[in-house]
Formats: structure tokens, C-alpha cells, sequence
């Protein structure tokens, strides 16, 4: 008899399901051959946070390492003040945010960093990445626009706050995209399951 749990994902259709006390999350994966549905119960949201689901696959360690890399071009914008950084990381967020994240020049780096460091290939759903690059190319615009109408400060201060988002994921492996994404999507959401 095959086992269950070693699956891998062919198709995901992720529905959610709202009440007062549990979401449900339901998907289809296919166990050898064999279609089974799991269900996911979330019981309190500050407990536990969910992601986006994809059925990409990243390497971890290239994130994290990209997320080193992204603290030191904010770093030198800070130091510099120079908007190409902020340009040149925008347009990296796009790619990485988009389906063109092999034509990101810092994953490039990334991958080309891993192959002389004695990590493991740890594999991770690309979904919650995904939306993490979203969320820096939002911080991007915001400081390229405030840096663009001479507003300094609040430029310095969201690259702050995106130097921190990716200095926990880089050296810890804390996604702040993952637990704020489920605030997002009760803000965005609220209306349509009440």
C-alpha cells in the first residue's frame, strides 16, 4: 500500500472557507496515482500563519542569501542616497515577484554563492517568496517615489523597515511577508465572507 503523505503536488486549488471559529483550507494532491484531498484547519490566525500556495519550488538558502544581499544595497542607499539602488532592487523585486525570477540578477548571485558554500538544497514552496517580492516591490516604489520628491526621511525610514524584513529572513529565516499575509487577506477579503 503506498503511503499517503509522500505525495507531490500536481495541481493545487486552494479554496477557503470562512467561519466564526476555523478557516478550512482544502487542496488536491495526488499520493502515486492516487487523488487525495487534505484539509488544513486553522483555529486562531494570530497562532498560525498561511501563505500563498504554488506549485513552483524555491531553494531556501538562495532566498536568504538574497535577502542578505537586498540589506546591502539598502545599506548603501542609506549610506549613498543614490536612487539607482533602489531602481536596480525595484526591478530585481519585479522579476522575482513576476514569472521572470530566473532574469533576476540577485538570484543569479545567490545561486552562484550556494555553489561554493557547504549548504544543502532545502526546498520550499514559492508562494510565500513570491509574495514577500510583491510586498518589496511595493516598498521599493515607495521609496523611490519619496526619495523622488526630496522626502528623505521617509525614504530612509521604509528602507529601514525593508533592511529589517530582509536582514529576519536572511539571517533567521523569519518571512514577515507569511504573518502579515493573513491580515491582508481579511482586509482585502472581509466584505466578501461576511
Amino acid at each position: 500500500m503506498p503511503n499517503l503523505w509522500d505525495f507531490t503536488l500536481l495541481q493545487i486549488k486552494p479554496t477557503l472557507y470562512r467561519n466564526k471559529y476555523m478557516i478550512v483550507f482544502c487542496s488536491m494532491a495526488v499520493a502515486r496515482g492516487l487523488f487525495i484531498s487534505k484539509t488544513l484547519i486553522i483555529r486562531n490566525m494570530k497562532n498560525y500563519a498561511f501563505c500563498p500556495i504554488s506549485d513552483n519550488k524555491i531553494n531556501e538558502r538562495v532566498a536568504r542569501i538574497n535577502g542578505v544581499l537586498t540589506v546591502l544595497i539598502l545599506l548603501a542607499f542609506g549610506y549613498t542616497h543614490n536612487i539607482l539602488f533602489i531602481v536596480f532592487l525595484g526591478i530585481d523585486f519585479l522579476f522575482r515577484a513576476t514569472s521572470y525570477s530566473s532574469y533576476s540578477l540577485l538570484g543569479i548571485t545567490s545561486r552562484a554563492f550556494l555553489k561554493y558554500l557547504p549548504f544543502e538544497t532545502q526546498w520550499i514552496n514559492a508562494g510565500p517568496k513570491i509574495f514577500a517580492a510583491r510586498i518589496g516591490l511595493l516598498f521599493t516604489s515607495l521609496i523611490f517615489f519619496s526619495a523622488l520628491f526630496s522626502l528623505s526621511t521617509a525614504s530612509l525610514v521604509i528602507a529601514a523597515i525593508l533592511a529589517l524584513f530582509s536582514f529576519l529572513e536572511g539571517a533567521f529565516g523569519i518571512c514577515v511577508a507569511c504573518i502579515i499575509y493573513p491580515y491582508i487577506y481579511k482586509l482585502i477579503y472581509q466584505t466578501k465572507f461576511r
